[in-house]
């Protein structure tokens, strides 16, 4: 029984090994192709590994994509803390001050996740061409927010909802009003849900194309995924160093996502189980 144990055991970890290096082939290519020389990448069969390595790529991406990652950084962090001073209130006043039409409001957010992007675009370029934010970071961070706000109210209303209503209750009997309560005691308990929200809020417009092609496109200012689609246009050929700007693009999310891993995991799960 135990043999047989054992042997399923094995092949259920080397099924899980297979398809993981499947998903992450198409990384390790990047990376190889990154390194490799521009003669060598018409090689059949191709170089398994940059035998003859290069750095040609990355000293591309440092002469003339840094504005491109700048833009990019200021646009996320710009959403992110948007993001986190509308959605933190919001799913306060969900979790624990029940105003009327809540459910309604809840069920609203669910709705607006389920828009495509394309259509809210459009709908941005209107306004924006109204009001003079086309083709400016501001009006990024702003778009980028609308995707990110829904998701973030539902998360922290999920976590806060866990938060004992015996400690705000104590809060408030010692003479804190609901804007004290939130400030020193909710906000300092709902650090998981913060740092989750934070992550995708970074995540979704580090990598948005959508907006950034509709309202941006063009413009003093652009994000790294203009950067990229305008970079393959100008220098199809030079696909060492394309991949070289896709990998420093992929730097700062996969280290943020390696160092909060443990603060998303608690707090997607907040909520799911109440006592």
């Amino acid at each position: 029984m135990t043999a047989r144990h054992s042997s399923t055991s094995r092949r259920k970890t080397a099924t899980g090994v297979l398809l993981t290096a499947l998903m992450l082939f198409p990384v390790y290519w990047m990376l190889n192709v990154s390194f490799t020389r521009d003669q060598d990448m018409r090689k059949s069969p191709p170089d398994w590994f940059p035998v003859h390595g290069t750095l040609e790529g990355y000293r591309a991406v440092l002469d003339q994509q840094l504005p491109y990652l700048g833009t990019s950084l200021v646009i996320a962090l710009g959403t992110v803390g948007l993001t986190v001073a509308l959605a933190a209130p919001a799913g306060y006043a969900l979790a624990k001050l029940r105003p009327r039409g809540g459910s309604a409001l809840g069920f609203v957010l669910l709705v607006a996740q389920m828009i495509p992007g394309i259509i809210m675009a459009m709908g941005f370029y209107t306004i924006y061409l109204r009001f003079g934010l086309l083709r400016s970071v501001p009006g990024l961070i702003i778009a980028d927010s609308t995707i990110a706000v829904p998701f973030a109210v539902l998360i922290f209303t999920a976590f806060m909802s866990g938060i004992p209503s015996e400690l705000l209750q104590a809060a408030r009997t010692d003479g804190a009003g609901d804007l004290r309560t939130f400030w020193s005691i909710v906000l300092p308990m709902s650090r998981n849900a913060i740092v989750t929200v934070s992550l995708f809020a970074f995540l979704w417009s580090w990598s948005d194309f959508v907006f950034a092609g509709t309202l941006d496109g063009g413009g003093a200012h652009q994000p790294i995924t203009l950067g990229i689609y305008h970079y393959i246009g100008n220098n199809n050929q030079q696909w060492n160093a394309i991949m070289a700007t896709a990998v420093v693009a992929s730097i700062p999310t996969a280290l943020i996502l390696v160092l909060a891993q443990r603060h998303v995991a608690a707090g997607v799960t907040a909520g799911a189980v109440k006592d």
